[in-house]
């Protein structure tokens, strides 16, 4: 299974991006997908995951109302569509895959990563 996640870029405060993440070797509907983000010298964190049927959404307290998570299963990607961004989300963001949906915050519990998309919101 391989995740590549893609998006990011510079953005002002208060603006919009969507991040992208393609997996390849199984189908999504197999995982609980989640996106995950580190920013400089600090520790990775949890953002958003989703279930695999898509119908459960757990978001990080940080983005709620902010950020949305999505999953296309017939183009074998998840999304998450971030609004009204602020400096404090600059950050590299890993979207990554696991079974199970317990603990779905726990980054150390997730078995498949992409490679991470840089965003980076200006003040």
């Amino acid at each position: 299974v391989q995740l590549q996640a893609s998006g990011g870029g510079l953005v002002q405060a208060g603006g919009s991006l969507r991040l992208s993440c393609i997996v390849s070797g199984r189908t999504t509907r197999s995982y609980v997908m989640a996106w995950f983000r580190q920013a400089p010298g600090k520790e990775r964190e949890f953002v958003a995951a989703i279930s695999g049927s898509g119908i459960s959404a757990y978001y990080a307290d940080s983005v709620k109302g902010r950020f949305t998570m999505s999953r296309a299963d017939a183009e074998n990607t998840v999304y998450l569509q971030m609004n009204s961004l602020q400096p404090e989300d600059t950050a590299v963001y890993y979207c990554a895959a696991r079974s199970s949906w317990s603990r779905v915050g726990s980054a150390g519990l997730y078995d498949y990563w992409g490679q991470g998309t840089l965003v980076t919101v200006s003040s």
